[in-house]
């Protein structure tokens, strides 16, 4: 049996929330010793470039998840045209949407209503239309930005697992996406609808937004949201963060037409262009 098998299957039986909480009570920990060895060993472990970071400064950070939720320079990540990347990690599929079905991985697909939440109206908005898939290693700058401009129409808390979200577990975990925990972000866009689904992984000890705060965990059921005034988002405005690494699904009503140089496993950086939308806004209204 591959090893890439063997780790998706004994994630079955792991208490992932459990486990997590760990975690995230770990990366909250105060004490400068145990937080500064941490941090130490995690930049040397993953190889993380400090000198990309606003603060470079270890001792500065208040916790462990003050690091890993650290700024970069203001100049780290060129704003670049068209359709932004969200976050610096991993393209790791897109494409069209077709019959309602994303891909996850090689003979894996999953269904828009079912990363939505069960919303088969919400998954209307998107056939026909385009998708994409970063996923963010442990050292990759973990803010999530806007990959256009647009205003937050609903907000939808999704429960679920918390599977490992890296290839290995892609690769043989059905309808991963749709079966982790995750935050739903709708938005309208000048090109038609948005959602940006922020996607929970193990040992993901917590999901915020900037315009919530932290978000999970919540209860065991589906929660949508809705806010009493617009809130708008610039293109390439930070919209949220990860408390350790996961993925962000984004599916788009119109058609993009993804940069040639893209292809499955590409590294990405936040703000990076991914490509264009050929046809204006209200075709897609």
């Amino acid at each position: 049996m591959p090893l890439s098998k063997l780790f998706s299957l004994i994630q079955y039986p792991i208490p992932h929330h459990l486990l997590s909480r760990l975690v995230g009570f770990l990366a909250e920990c105060r004490v400068a010793w145990l937080k500064d060895g941490l941090i130490r060993a995690f930049i040397k472990a993953f190889e993380v470039d400090m000198r990309e970071a606003a603060e470079p400064d270890i001792r500065a950070y208040a916790t462990f998840n003050d690091f890993f939720t650290r700024k970069l320079k203001a100049d780290a990540r060129p704003l670049g045209k068209g359709l932004l990347s969200p976050a610096d990690g991993t393209l790791s599929q897109f494409g069209a949407i077709e019959a309602d079905r994303l891909l996850q991985a090689k003979g894996h697909r999953f269904s828009v209503a079912d990363l939505l939440g069960g919303d088969e109206e919400a998954a209307r908005r998107y056939r026909g239309g385009s998708y994409a898939n970063v996923y963010l290693s442990p050292k990759d700058y973990h803010r999530v930005h806007m990959p256009l401009a647009g205003t937050l129409t609903e907000m939808v808390y999704v429960p679920g697992r918390l599977f490992s979200v890296n290839s290995a577990t892609t690769d043989h975990v059905p309808n991963l996406f749709a079966r982790n925990e995750r935050l739903v972000c709708h938005f309208d866009t000048e090109y038609g609808p948005m959602v940006v689904v922020l996607v929970g992984a193990m040992i993901v000890a917590a999901i915020e937004t900037v315009w919530a705060g932290q978000i999970t965990p919540l209860s065991g059921q589906v929660q949508r949201i809705r806010f009493d005034k617009p809130i708008s988002l610039e293109r390439g405005e930070e919209m949220g963060r990860f408390k350790l690494g996961s993925t962000v699904v984004m599916a788009f009503a119109g058609k993009v037409d993804f940069d040639d140089r893209l292809a499955p496993k590409t590294k990405v950086s936040v703000c990076e262009s991914l490509g264009n939308f050929p046809n204006p806004g209200p075709a897609f209204a």
